[in-house]
C-alpha cells in the first residue's frame, strides 16, 4: 500500500495498491518535496477514465517504471473531479506547452509546485526515458529548469484572464447576428454537432443556439439543432440498451463511443432535450429525458438521493465490452425476433467497429420509414422492439458491470436537480418533482455547512451531528464539518442555478432564499470586486501557484457564466441593483473575447440574448397557479422568469395575491394589465 489506501476518491483507490510510492494532493507531500529537493511528478484523471486505466496498467502497475519514479520524483495522485482547482492549473501548463490537453494528465513540477513540463499519455518506454531526461535535467541546470518554471507560472498566471471593462456597452440583434454566422461555419450539415471527429455533445452550445434560433428566428440555426438532437439520440453514443449518453463519440457521425458515462453530460441533456419539446414536440425528445432519467435513478443514485459521478469505459478490463454485442449475442437472447432487431439497431454478423464481429447499436431510419419499409404498422414496429429491447436489457443486466465512480458532488447534482426541474417544467411529470425535492433535501442536508457554505464532496465520514461554530447554527440536521469543507465557485454556481430552477417549479420561496445566501457567500469568498470577475477558488482556500477564474464554457458551462446568469435573474427577483451591476460587469469584461470563439462562450451569449431580447417576468398568483403556471410552461418563452403562489415576499407580487388566479406580465420594470388566461397572457409576449 502507498498512501493512497485512505482516500475516499475511487480514483485514487484504484492505484492504492500500485508500486508507485502515490501521494494524494496535500502538505505531506509538497513538504517532503521541498524537504529532499525532489522534483514533483502531478499525475491527475478520473476513474471513468479509458487511458488513465491503460497507463496504470502499462507503467504505475510496473515495478521499475515505479522504480525511477519513486527514486527521483514525489509522486502525486489527483482526482481532477475532487480537485479541479488543481487540474485547472496543471492543464493550464501542457495546454500552453503542447497545444492540447487531456488525461491522464501528467506535469513534472520544482519542489515549490511550478511546473516545468507536461502531457498527457505516455508509451511506458517513452514514459521511463523522458522520467530519466527530467531528473537529469533539473539535477544539471537547475538554472534552466528555474527560467521555464517562471516563464510556464506567468503564462498560467494570464492564461483564462480577461481585462475590466470600464464603459457597459450597448449590445443588439447585429451584434448577436455577427457572433452566431461566425459559428455557423463550424456546423456539420449532414451529421449534426461541430466539426469532424471526436464529437462531444455540448449541451449548453444546442441549448444557446436553440434559444436564438426561436428569438431571432433563424430557421437556418434551427436545422442545425433539430438535426444534432437527432443525431446524437440516434447515433451509438446513446445507450439504446439502457438509456443515458456516453461522453463523446470517437467519429464524426455519432456511432463510436468513448463508453463512460458521466452525470454532468447526462444531467444537461435532460435539460436541452426536455426544452427542445416544449420548443419543438418531437416525441423522440421526450424518450431521450424519460430514458436519461430512469438509467440515472437505477445507476447513479444513491439511497439518499445524491447521484453519483460515473460509470466507467471499461469492464472485465475491456473498453465498451458491457455495451457491445454479437448477432451470435443477439441469437442466443431473442431467437426468432433477432432479425427485426438487427435491422432496427444495425447489427450484422461482421461487426460494426473496431472489434471483430462486435456492434455498438445505432439507428439511422425513423421508425415511420423503416416501418413502411418492412410492410409493418409503426405500432407493430414499436411494440416487437420495446419488447426485444427488454430482453436484450435483461440478459446485458447479468455481465460484469462497469466501475462506478460513487462520489457524490455538489457541482454536478446542481446540473442533475437543474435538469430534473426542467423535465418537471417540460412534462408536468410529478415522479421529476418528487426526485428533485429529494435531491435538493440531501444537497441541504449532506452538503451544506452551519456556516452556510458548501462541501463539494459528500463524504460520510464527515457527515456527523456536531455543535454549531459562533454564530449558532442548525443542531437538529446532520451538517458537514465545515473544518473539512471546500467547494469551488462551479459548486456554488449550479446549485444556485438548480435552487432558482426549482422555485420556478414550485412557487416555495425557500429555494429562492437558499440560491441568495449561496450567492452572497460566492460574492464574499470568491468575487474580485477590483477586476470584476470570480475566482475559481475562495479567498479562505489553500493557495496554490495561480489563483486562476473560469470564463470559457466547454462540456459544462464555466462556472463565471452560470454566476453570471444567476445574479441576473435574482436581481431581477429581488429587484436588487447591486447583483444586476454584478452581472452587467461580468458580462462586459467578457464580451471582447466572444466573437472569435462563440463555442466557447455559448452561456455568456444566452446572456447576451437576455440583455437584447430582454427578460419577461411571469407572475401567477391565485388558488389555480400551479396548473396555470404548467399550462404556460407548453409555450416556449425561452428569456423569461416565472414566480407567484398564494403568497410571497418577492417585490414584483406584492399586492397582486387573491382568490382569482391571474397573469401578470411584466419587462423592464413594467407590467402589463393582469389577464385571467394563458391566451391572454401570451398576447403580452412578443418575439
Amino acid at each position: 500500500m502507498n498512501h493512497l489506501a485512505d482516500s475516499t476518491s475511487p480514483y485514487l483507490l484504484q492505484h492504492a495498491n500500485n508500486p508507485v510510492n502515490w501521494y494524494p494532493w496535500g502538505a505531506e507531500a509538497l513538504q517532503k518535496a521541498k524537504d529532499e529537493n525532489k522534483l514533483i511528478l502531478v499525475s491527475i484523471g478520473y476513474s471513468a477514465c479509458h487511458w488513465c486505466h491503460v497507463m496504470e496498467h502499462e507503467s504505475f502497475e510496473d515495478e521499475k517504471v515505479a522504480a525511477v519514479m519513486n527514486e527521483y520524483f514525489v509522486c502525486i495522485k489527483v482526482d481532477r473531479e475532487e480537485r479541479p482547482d488543481v487540474d485547472q492549473i496543471y492543464m493550464s501548463a501542457v495546454q500552453l506547452m503542447t497545444g492540447r490537453g487531456g488525461w491522464p494528465l501528467n506535469c513534472i513540477c520544482l519542489p515549490d509546485q511550478r511546473p516545468i513540463y507536461g502531457g498527457t499519455y505516455f508509451r511506458k518506454n517513452e514514459w521511463t526515458s523522458l522520467l530519466f531526461n527530467l531528473a537529469d535535467f533539473y539535477k544539471q541546470k537547475p538554472e534552466e529548469a528555474e527560467e521555464y518554471a517562471v516563464r510556464l507560472t506567468e503564462g498560467i498566471q494570464q492564461y483564462e484572464s480577461v481585462a475590466f471593462v470600464k464603459d457597459q456597452p450597448a449590445y443588439t440583434k447585429d451584434d448577436l447576428e455577427s457572433i452566431i454566422n461566425n459559428w455557423k461555419r463550424y456546423f456539420d450539415k449532414t451529421e449534426g454537432g461541430l466539426g469532424t471527429a471526436p464529437k462531444f455533445p455540448m449541451p449548453n452550445n444546442w441549448q444557446c443556439l436553440m434559444r436564438y434560433a426561436h428569438l431571432a428566428k433563424d430557421e437556418n440555426v434551427a436545422g442545425a439543432v433539430k438535426l444534432t438532437l437527432h443525431k446524437m439520440a440516434f447515433g451509438g453514443i446513446y445507450d439504446h440498451i439502457g438509456g443515458g449518453f456516453a461522453r463523446y463519440a470517437v467519429d464524426g457521425r455519432w456511432h463510436v463511443p468513448h463508453f463512460e458515462k458521466m452525470l454532468y453530460d447526462n444531467a444537461q441533456l435532460i435539460s436541452l432535450y426536455a426544452e427542445a419539446f416544449t420548443w419543438n414536440p418531437d416525441p423522440l425528445y421526450k424518450k431521450v429525458v424519460d430514458e436519461i432519467i430512469s438509467f440515472s435513478l437505477r445507476e447513479l443514485t444513491s439511497r439518499e438521493f445524491g447521484f453519483y459521478s460515473a460509470l466507467d469505459a471499461d469492464s472485465e478490463g475491456k473498453e465498451g465490452k458491457f455495451y457491445i454485442f454479437t448477432k451470435t449475442d443477439i441469437e442466443q437472447i431473442l431467437g426468432q425476433d433477432t432479425e427485426l432487431f438487427c435491422i432496427y439497431y444495425h447489427i450484422t454478423d461482421d461487426g460494426n467497429w473496431e472489434e471483430e464481429q462486435s456492434n455498438v447499436l445505432f439507428r439511422r431510419e425513423s421508425d415511420e420509414d423503416l416501418a413502411k419499409k418492412l410492410g409493418l404498422p409503426v405500432n407493430e414496429l414499436l411494440k416487437k422492439i420495446e419488447a426485444s429491447r427488454q430482453k436484450v436489457f435483461e440478459a446485458r443486466s447479468h455481465r460484469v458491470r462497469p466501475g462506478l465512480d460513487n462520489k457524490i458532488l455538489a457541482s454536478w447534482n446542481g446540473l442533475m436537480l437543474k435538469g430534473l426541474c426542467d423535465a418537471y417544467r417540460a412534462f408536468n411529470n410529478p415522479q421529476y418533482l418528487d426526485i428533485a425535492l429529494k435531491n435538493a433535501a440531501f444537497i441541504l442536508d449532506n452538503l451544506l455547512t452551519n456556516e452556510g457554505r458548501l462541501s463539494r464532496i459528500h463524504k460520510k465520514s464527515t457527515i456527523k451531528k456536531v455543535s454549531p461554530p459562533a454564530g449558532g447554527g442548525d443542531l437538529e440536521r446532520a451538517s458537514v464539518d465545515w473544518a473539512e469543507a471546500i467547494a469551488f465557485l462551479d459548486d456554488y454556481a449550479n446549485i444556485t442555478d438548480a435552487f432558482i430552477a426549482l422555485y420556478e417549479v414550485t412557487f416555495d420561496e425557500q429555494w429562492l432564499n437558499h440560491a441568495k445566501k449561496l450567492t452572497d457567500q460566492a460574492i464574499d469568498h470568491y468575487y474580485d470586486k477590483d477586476n470584476g470577475i470570480f475566482f475559481y477558488t475562495a479567498n479562505d482556500d489553500e493557495q496554490l501557484i495561480a489563483r486562476k477564474s473560469e470564463i470559457m464554457d466547454g462540456v459544462t458551462p464555466a462556472s463565471n457564466s452560470v454566476m453570471a446568469r444567476n445574479i441576473k435573474k435574482l436581481g431581477l427577483l429581488f429587484d436588487d441593483e447591486q447583483y444586476h451591476a454584478i452581472a452587467d460587469q461580468l458580462l462586459a469584461n467578457i464580451v471582447p473575447q466572444i466573437a472569435k470563439y462563440p463555442s466557447a462562450y455559448s452561456n455568456w451569449i444566452m446572456l447576451i440574448l437576455e440583455q437584447v431580447f430582454g427578460t419577461y417576468e411571469i407572475a401567477i398568483t391565485g388558488n389555480n397557479f400551479d396548473s396555470t403556471r404548467a399550462e404556460m410552461e407548453n409555450n416556449y418563452v425561452p428569456n423569461k422568469i416565472i414566480l407567484g403562489g398564494t403568497k410571497g415576499s418577492l417585490p414584483l407580487l406584492r399586492d397582486k395575491f387573491g382568490a382569482v388566479t391571474q397573469l401578470f406580465i411584466c419587462k423592464d420594470k413594467t407590467c402589463g394589465l393582469p389577464v385571467l388566461t394563458v391566451t391572454e397572457a401570451l398576447k403580452q409576449i412578443v418575439v
